[in-house]
């Protein structure tokens, strides 16, 4: 969605240009539409206390407004950290907040509540600032050291508190890594407080963001919040190639979009018999080689005739199959399937017509036709003067 500073005017974008400090908090991702915004409490009501609190790449904490400060989408505020104090930005306030604390079963206990400070004055977000900018750096030579340490891991994201007092460096690893030498040398070049923090593959790249192969931007990093377990057979359901390299997404796991339509697929499935069960007729046994989900057909081969498939739908498969089990046979399925036979009319018909492509096309001239023509005329009219005077010299002999 657009704010009202992203409008368009005169056919140009335009833009907020407010760097990141968005009125409406709409350009950010993970983003909450607050619609509650334009709505009066009743009579009587206080407005709720608590505000959500926008970190780096999406990261949001809770805190609870105990100065009661005028605070609205899109301030810049202190809060309260373990050591010392984090800048951060607010995304939402109101009564909303309470339906996501309760949506993420976050308590509001009085006695555990971090609290908001106060607005960030001009040196908070100085400091911030140069701390954020020192990030990217920092990351080049943090990795060269764990390389260095020969260290099976792989730093993707560091975050500066607010303050500046404690960097917390994000990384990813398949086992467990012993990084006591690692966070010393940290300590030593970068001279503050580090933190290590483990996440997955799936959290590192919705963290990083990206672009995938569907050519939008990565779910995990606009709107996707849980990280649902995808197995492969979500992609035996679909009837997908097993190829790792096109299910798996920039995160080296399976794509979450692979869970999307499962359920419509598992539901479209119960109308099916199994794919192994055989069916038994008098001219042979004959075995499924594909389906087709949504159009209800399957196809089947005689066993030793693997070339030539015979279609039937679903309801005469499972017909087939019932009249098995009572030790039944069809003849065959030739006189099932020659009630499938596909009709050739086209369903639609080209724009064009039957017209050449280049009906608009200006004629092209054989020129060398013509050129051609006009050359033996013009041999044929020299042949003659020459012959001419000939014959009027022998009339005068």
């Amino acid at each position: 969605m657009a704010c009202a500073s992203c409008s368009t005017k005169d056919g140009q974008p335009k833009g907020c240009k407010n760097n990141g400090t968005c009125g409406t908090d709409s350009c950010n991702k993970l983003t909450v539409f607050d619609w509650l915004s334009n709505m009066s409490l009743p009579n009587g009501e206080k407005p709720y206390n608590w505000v959500e609190v926008r970190y780096k790449n999406g990261r949001k904490e809770y805190y609870k407004n105990a100065e009661n400060l005028t605070l609205s989408i899109g301030d810049i505020v202190a809060t309260q950290a373990k050591a010392g104090h984090d800048i951060g930005m607010v995304t939402l306030t109101g009564e909303l907040v309470r339906v996501q604390m309760k949506r993420k079963n976050i308590s509001d206990n009085e006695e555990e509540a971090l609290k908001v400070y106060r607005k960030a004055s001009q040196k908070d977000i100085d400091i911030w600032s140069s701390a954020r900018d020192k990030e990217e750096p920092m990351k080049v030579r943090a990795r060269q050291f764990a390389i260095d340490l020969k260290l099976q891991m792989k730093i993707s994201d560091i975050e500066f508190q607010g303050d500046a007092s404690k960097a917390t460096f994000y990384y990813t690893a398949e086992e467990r890594v012993d990084f006591r030498e690692l966070i010393k040398v940290f300590a030593r070049e970068f001279r503050t407080r580090i933190e290590m923090k483990q996440v997955g593959f799936r959290q590192e790249a919705s963290r990083l963001g990206g672009i995938g192969s569907c050519g939008r931007e990565l779910c995990c990093s606009t709107w996707l919040t849980d990280f649902r377990s995808v197995s492969t057979s979500a992609a035996r359901y679909q009837q997908l190639s097993l190829n790792p390299q096109k299910l798996a997404g920039q995160c080296g796991k399976l794509k979450c979009c692979l869970n999307y339509e499962l359920d419509t697929y598992l539901d479209a499935l119960k109308n099916f018999p199994k794919t192994d069960t055989k069916i038994h007729t008098e001219k042979g046994t004959a075995v499924c080689q594909k389906t087709d989900i949504f159009k209800g057909h399957m196809w089947y081969a005689y066993e030793g005739e693997w070339n030539h498939w015979h279609k039937i739908t679903t309801k005469q498969a499972n017909e087939i199959i019932d009249l098995n089990k009572k030790d039944k046979k069809i003849t065959s399925l030739e006189e099932y399937a020659s009630e499938l036979v596909e009709d050739t009319k086209a369903e639609f018909e080209n724009v064009v017509g039957q017209d050449s492509l280049t009906r608009f096309d200006s004629p092209k001239s054989n020129n060398k036709r013509k050129n051609n023509k006009r050359r033996n005329n013009k041999n044929n009219r020299n042949n003659k003067r020459k012959r001419k005077p000939q014959n009027s010299k022998n009339a005068a002999k």
